[in-house]
């Protein structure tokens, strides 16, 4: 229908805007559910997910069970098994004996499942948000790709427009030549290969799986390759069961429960859980670095921890000459190189379209958005509609929310929470440590 404006005007029970696995996977529960009208909207024309670091053997480091819907609807008809048996790849799946996929067969699945979802709309740009208070409306102006506008109104929205790349202020005024973020890294190859030399700033299992490649180019007489981090050591993943006790929906629950103070220090103390490297990805790393001992006349190789980067500038000749910091002694000196590659992770992004409501989000000392266990955004008094977020949550629900695994879990506690029913049951036990005080009976 079309409002006074001439504005074809839609109404819907839920808006989801951005398709990344966490809202593509809302949209697959919610497939399901009859009485359900939701929407995700894209701004990209298609799906595509970390293209600039999908090396060719990358894996994935959770297994095919944290798939879009398998943790609490295993039966479901987008689940990765039924994907595998409509690629006619099930049984060699299962042959294969290694229930890691790789990153581009995950991305596949994704498409795969995106591409059967009617109610996933890619090229719809959302330009602005507003709370109609008469309507106990949220209302959406969007831009369609071909230039048509839409006026969408919803009761409910789920923000999952995921994270933006973060580069330190100690690199951001590198000219762009000389600089790049894991994020591009395979669009960015031919600088990569007419670099003198290439260094890495920061870890993580992106960091690792640059050097990886910086490695092989290295023992083809490929560029000197420098690999610094502020972290204590090139540490791994805590990939061991009961640390990943740590991660399940028990511990984000009891660390919801916990005082703003004491969540941000945990947050702190476990960077290792998402901030590590893979014990497989530091073991080629090694293996490298041991094949090459074996050749003579390679550029040289440099790795160090507990190297803080405090600034940068291009000198006279182009190259990139970084202030660092040794942080055990304190003493400063130069790193001189032609490329640098931020390893520095990603940041929530803030979104312009939802400026027009900033103020009735509620928020926390630290001024970010108040987040109940339901994963909907405290709002002012009097407002009928809810904001709910996937992946904007660290603060408030630990570490485990930008895990795969926990998608499925968070999106059925979404969906619970809008029908007002157990449209889908979440588990009632998933740790066997107990984390909170205990209680004695009577």
């Amino acid at each position: 229908m079309s409002d006074l404006t001439g504005l074809t005007t839609t109404e819907h029970d839920v808006v989801a805007i951005g398709c990344g696995p966490f809202n593509l996977g809302l949209a697959a529960l919610a497939s399901t559910v009859d009485d359900l009208d939701l929407v995700v909207l894209e701004e990209r024309p298609e799906l595509t997910w970390h293209r600039g670091m999908m090396f060719g053997d990358a894996s994935m480091q959770v297994n095919f069970l944290a798939d879009l819907v398998t943790l609490v609807s295993p039966r479901h008809p987008l689940s990765f098994l039924e994907y595998l048996h409509d690629m006619d790849r099930l049984y060699t799946f299962t042959v294969r004996e290694n229930f890691f996929p790789s990153r581009r067969e995950y991305e596949d699945y994704l498409r795969w499942a995106a591409a059967r979802l009617p109610s996933v709309r890619f090229s719809h740009r959302v330009e602005e948000v507003h709370w109609d208070a008469g309507a106990e409306r949220f209302v959406l102006h969007v831009v369609r790709g071909d230039g048509a506008r839409l006026r969408m109104l919803a009761r409910n929205l789920v923000l999952g427009i995921g994270t933006a790349p973060y580069v330190p202020d100690a690199l951001a005024d590198l000219p762009s030549s000389a600089l790049l973020h894991t994020s591009d890294y395979l669009y960015r190859a031919d600088d990569v290969a007419a670099a003198g030399k290439v260094t890495v700033v920061g870890s993580g299992q992106s960091g690792a799986e640059v050097v990886v490649d910086l490695l092989t180019r290295n023992l083809d007489g490929g560029p000197a390759v420098s690999w610094l981090t502020r972290t204590t050591s090139f540490a791994p993943l805590d990939y061991t069961k009961m640390v990943l006790e740590m991660t399940t929906p028990a511990y984000m629950q009891y660390f919801h429960s916990l005082p703003e103070d004491v969540r941000d220090r945990l947050v702190g103390e476990q960077w290792q859980f998402y901030k590590g490297i893979s014990t497989d990805t530091l073991e080629e790393v090694h293996e490298l670095l041991y094949r090459r001992q074996l050749d003579h006349g390679l550029a040289d190789v440099e790795l160090r921890f507990g190297i803080t980067v405090e600034a940068a500038e291009a000198d006279a000749s182009g190259r990139v000459v970084l202030t660092c910091r040794h942080r055990d002694s304190g003493e400063r000196f130069e790193h001189t190189t032609d490329l640098v590659v931020a390893a520095t992770g990603y940041r929530n992004r803030v979104p312009a379209f939802l400026d027009p409501i900033d103020e009735l989000f509620l928020r926390d000392g630290r001024g970010r958005h108040r987040v109940r266990l339901d994963h909907s955004v405290e709002l002012a008094e009097g407002v009928g509609g809810r904001v709910f977020v996937a992946n904007a949550e660290v603060h408030s629900h630990g570490v485990s929310a930008p895990n795969l695994d926990i998608g499925a879990i968070r999106n059925a506690t979404i969906l619970n929470a809008i029908t007002g029913r157990e449209t889908y049951r979440l588990p009632k036990r998933s740790a066997f440590t107990s984390f909170d005080v205990p209680r004695r009976a009577g």
